[in-house]
């Protein structure tokens, strides 16, 4: 059996034997004829933090993967960028098309890009594609200090790929299993020979089948971006995201018994089992973004910046699915006991055509400057935001299902049925069929204006973080509105040691309003969330790399109370508790690199059960080596992901743990790259995670990808 706490030294031993990549920065610094490289990620102040300080003298705990390292990896989406992170749930839902499914210490998070929100609810937008961004980030815990509204969990946040002064240009051509196909272009340099305009021109165009039967991915991504160096103070960035994709839907919601559990007829339902039908299931998304980022030094204390973005996006999701029949049985029984048609049951048909429109705009002034012997980051920011969400469509639940017999009606016999362990795909116009169904939904807009400060203060030693937001939010659907006040605090402490051990505390604050009211003529108060966060950050002085250990405790109030008498209506005394103990480290040892995640989590809902599709235990190794003498231009790598056992919400059903493995391996000549990834080496076959409302998600079967990048 699998021993989480000999994770760190199995994967140590196990890495001992692999080769990978050093993906560590590349600004190298003399010190006592020592190479120095600074190996812990770079912020910006459009990153998760709107700093620019150094994650290690950040009193709270941020998670970065740069293109190398997402590169070198293998990752093929944005969630696969996040399964080498501790805490971090990346894959939470298995192979997905139609989303990233994160979840950061047991809870879902919001996604932002450059620092702004780029998703709204699901189902209306496009995913970001990697080849567009420099690195990925997880802000843990509560942030609503920067960000207003949020998750007690935290964030993703993405950072975009902007134009560059010096010449560069790339093509790559990728090819794989399942019959992918792709080419990437990313060209940036000054426009001409005006140097203070400097171009970036990002492309994508991916044709791709999946694991799923009948689901592809043809994906175009066309993002062109300008900087106007308009002075030595001055700097505008405009960028432009195009993104299409026509697709269909991974997840399956393949039925508890068949996958989990023992079928009644004994059979398995193999992972790759599509049961939609072909000329109805669909997800083409589109999304069109512009982005302004601006930046204005004033004087050599005070800097102004700008941040704002104008996003178009929609998208046309129909599916169909095995409908879940009362206590999350999917199967139609015989009068005898036996399964109607040895496994043949009613399909679900949803349809949702909806839209989604952003415009958003973060004004900040960040100051730096000393009063006397003590020095301060102060950031102080305005952020207003205008979302409408809308959608129009049909949820129709076994159509072909005589509810008083269990069996097909006379009107539509078994045409709308499939078999779940051989999937029958008729003929059949169901959109017309069901377009008496189809009506559209009350939109909702949301306007957001929040005013905060944060000032990180350095005394001798001592680095001291103080920040505060007021938010006012206000939801509007069916000319009925609701207005929610918040006012959020943090508060941390780092010391920092001459011998690079640096023990920090801190708090702080997250706040989700609920739409609704209580029945007694009422509003719903916000969900709540509450964090204290002990940690220790320790960059050696020996050798390169850095060290982090963390342990949390989060508390989210104003939820469902499920104690309340049938007849109290939306009592909102629920409480979920959330602890959890989390390690992070990256090493350099000449031509090797290693990193270590480890984290383990303890979960409650307000139910009092462990949170649902949340690994207890987690781990995760990579190891590389990239020879710089006799071998120089060879390139490898070898990973090891544990995911603990999770639970599907009622502590009914246990998903069980798997182990993964993942290898690279290339080489780089001149201006060539040839690369060669396989995630999921073994081609195990697991489940994500199981739901106790009745279905399971397979996880992601093995990918092998070549890679052929020209650099001119």
């Amino acid at each position: 059996m699998f021993n989480f706490y000999r994770t760190p030294l199995c994967l140590a031993i196990l890495s001992a034997f692999t080769i990978t990549h050093a993906y560590a920065n590349e600004d190298v610094v003399a010190e006592d004829d020592i190479e120095r490289i600074q190996v812990y990620g770079k912020l910006n102040h459009y990153s998760a933090t709107k700093s620019d300080t150094p994650i290690m003298d950040v009193s709270r705990s941020v998670s970065i993967e740069d293109l190398s390292q997402i590169i070198d990896k293998g990752a093929l989406s944005l969630d696969d960028t996040f399964t080498y992170s501790a805490g971090v749930a990346g894959q939470t839902y298995g192979f997905a098309t139609r989303g990233d499914w994160i979840k950061v210490r047991g809870l879902s998070v919001p996604q932002y890009q450059d620092s702004l929100q780029s998703l709204f609810g699901n189902y209306n937008n496009t995913r970001p594609d990697i080849f567009t961004l420099e690195q990925v980030e997880i802000l843990k815990g509560p942030a609503s200090v920067l960000y207003g509204k949020g998750s007690p969990g935290g964030l993703a946040n993405t950072v975009s790929k902007t134009p560059k002064a010096e010449s560069a240009h790339q093509i790559v051509v990728d090819a794989g299993n399942f019959n992918r196909k792709q080419i990437a272009i990313d060209s940036t340099g000054a426009i001409g020979s005006n140097e203070d305009w400097l171009y970036r021109l990002v492309s994508v165009v991916r044709d791709s089948d999946t694991q799923v039967n009948y689901v592809g991915d043809k994906t175009t991504v066309f993002s062109p971006s300008i900087t106007w160096l308009a002075s030595e103070q001055t700097q505008v960035t405009m960028l432009l995201n195009y993104t299409d994709t026509q697709s269909d839907t991974g997840a399956q919601f393949l039925p508890l018994q068949g996958t989990l559990l023992p079928a009644p007829n004994g059979k398995k339902i193999a992972s790759d089992t599509y049961l939609g039908l072909p000329g109805f299931n669909k997800y083409d998304a589109e999304t069109i973004a512009f982005t302004v980022m601006a930046t204005h030094d004033i004087n050599d204390y005070w800097q102004f910046s700008a941040n704002a973005r104008y996003t178009d996006a929609s998208a046309d999701y129909q599916q169909a699915w095995t409908t879940i029949l009362p206590a999350g049985n999917r199967y139609i029984y015989n009068p005898d006991g036996t399964l109607y048609k040895d496994g043949t049951v009613p399909r679900t048909f949803y349809r949702n055509d909806a839209t989604s429109e952003q415009k958003v705009v973060d004004l900040r002034l960040l100051g730096e400057f000393s009063t006397g012997d003590i020095e301060h980051k102060l950031l102080i920011g305005t952020q207003y935001q205008d979302v409408t969400t809308a959608s129009a469509g049909y949820y129709a639940a076994a159509p072909g299902l005589d509810f008083t017999t269990g069996l097909p009606d006379n009107i539509l016999g078994d045409s709308l049925w499939t078999n779940v362990f051989d999937p029958q795909y008729v003929d059949v116009d169901v959109n017309a069929l069901l377009a008496p169904y189809y009506a559209a939904s009350p939109g909702t807009t949301s306007k957001d204006i929040g005013f905060y400060i944060s000032d990180q203060i350095d005394i001798d030693l001592w680095s001291i973080t103080l920040g505060a937001r007021f938010d006012d939010s206000k939801s509007e659907t069916s000319g009925e509105s609701q207005t929610d006040s918040e006012v959020s605090l943090s508060a941390g402490v780092l010391y920092k040691f001459n011998n690079g051990i640096s023990p920090y505390i801190n708090y702080a604050e997250s706040f989700n309003p609920v739409i609704g009211n209580d029945g007694q003529g009422g509003l719903l108060n916000a969900q709540r969330g509450e964090q204290i966060e002990l940690g220790i950050k320790y960059v050696p002085s020996t050798f390169d790399g850095f060290f982090t250990l963390a342990w949390f405790d989060i508390e989210q109030t104003n939820l469902s109370d499920p104690s309340s008498n049938p007849q109290e209506f939306q009592q909102q005394s629920g409480k979920a508790k959330i602890q959890g103990l989390e390690f992070e480290s990256m090493s350099y040892f000449g031509d090797f690199t290693l990193e270590l995640n480890v984290s383990k989590l303890d979960t409650e809902s307000a139910e009092g059960y462990k949170l649902d599709s949340v690994p207890e235990k987690q781990a995760s190794a990579w190891l590389g080596y990239r020879p710089s003498e006799t071998l120089e231009g060879f390139k490898s790598g070898f990973g090891i992901r544990y995911n603990g056992e999770s639970y599907d919400g009622t502590d009914t059903y246990r998903t069980p743990s798997y182990t993964l493995l993942d290898m690279m391996i290339g080489y780089e000549i001149d201006q060539w790259d040839f690369a060669l990834n396989m995630r999921n080496l073994t081609d195990k076959s697991y489940l994500a995670t199981c739901l106790g409302r009745g279905d399971c998600f397979p996880g992601e079967e093995r990918t092998i990808v070549g890679r052929v990048s020209y650099k001119f």
